[in-house]
């Protein structure tokens, strides 16, 4: 097995974010303001970078990994569903990734997406922006509507609140 140094690689925090008991962040996790890693999360970027945008929250039981020189990105105003796998993957903003789902290497979520739950996105898969996308393997079942759309970041939102509430009874984060 080859010896790596890792000793370079770590979490870049912004202050102004929510990790929850448990979560595990390992490597150059990058987490901008406003963003939340819940219970028993697992980002591991040991070999390669995972950025986070404002307001993402990644939901209980988790996990992010990347693998040589395949980053993880994922944008602002994301929930990423108990329970999700993201491998070495791109998840534009304003997106839902649903409970359970698996998005693999190189695969692209485009911006105002929802991928349902317990969805199988294959490696390299791409979509078209604002689509409904369901199934294993992933297929676009629909275009959102324009509701559903302007909808997207409120899930965000409501995460932003919910940690803020935790962090502010001295309960249940680090």
């Amino acid at each position: 097995m080859a010896d790596f140094d890792f000793s370079s690689r770590k979490p870049e925090i912004h202050p102004d974010t929510f990790i929850a008991e448990g979560a595990r962040l390992v490597g150059r996790v990058v987490l901008a303001a406003g963003s939340s890693v819940w219970y028993n999360c697992v980002l591991r970027a040991d070999v390669g970078d995972i950025i986070i945008g404002e307001k993402t929250n990644i939901q209980d039981n988790s996990t992010i990994h990347v693998d040589f020189d395949l980053p993880a990105v994922i944008g602002d105003h994301v929930t990423v569903g108990h329970g999700a796998i993201l491998h070495a993957c791109a998840i534009g903003s304003h997106s839902i990734i649903g409970m359970g789902a698996v998005v693999l290497d190189k695969a692209v979520i485009p911006p105002h997406s929802i991928v349902g739950a317990g969805a199988l996105i294959p490696p390299r898969k791409t979509y078209p922006e604002g689509c409904l996308i369901l199934g294993s393997p992933g297929i676009v079942a629909r275009k959102l509507t324009a509701e559903e759309i302007e909808r997207l970041p409120d899930h965000a939102r409501e995460y932003v609140l919910l940690w803020k509430a935790i962090a502010g009874r001295g309960i249940g984060g680090i």
